[in-house]
């Protein structure tokens, strides 16, 4: 069986080399990893980032950290 969701990272590779600079490679990159944690941890990342996209404006630095794709603990 093939894993399409690494065939499809493995095709995208490249492409992240015209993110046009390497700031915006590095952000791209971030934005990644939070998709992909979010999926670890059965978030849809759409969903987590469009919630996090209407607090983000009113929520405290301070707790900025619960804002993150992680499940709270069982």
């Amino acid at each position: 069986m093939v894993n399409f969701r690494r065939c499809l990272t493995a095709l995208g590779k490249k492409n992240w080399l015209f993110a046009g600079s390497e700031r915006a490679g590095k952000r791209a990159a971030a934005i990644q990893s939070l998709f992909a944690t979010a999926r670890l941890n059965d978030i849809e990342p759409a969903a987590w980032l469009k919630d996090t996209l209407e607090k983000l404006p009113t929520w405290p630095n301070s707790r900025i950290d619960e804002l993150l794709p992680f499940k709270p603990p069982a």
